[in-house]
């Protein structure tokens, strides 16, 4: 999956800052400067369980908030 992304994000000119977790590739942190990557496997999301700690953020659609 981060190979994809980082192939189809190099071929609009998008190139990381950094890449992080890729060897363990238990939780890859690709960072794009003006956004992030994350990539979670299953036993890593449920590990630290984002939609808990992140209940009462407020969702946005990510269509709308391109500018």
């Amino acid at each position: 999956m981060a190979d994809e992304i980082a192939k189809q994000l190099k071929e609009t000119g998008e190139l990381p800052i950094s890449v992080e977790g890729y060897d363990p590739a238990e939780w890859i942190l690709m960072d794009y400067g003006d956004f992030i990557v994350h990539i979670f496997s299953e036993a890593a999301r449920a590990y630290y369980d984002l939609e808990r700690l992140w209940r009462h953020a407020k969702t946005v659609d990510p269509a709308s908030a391109i500018a």
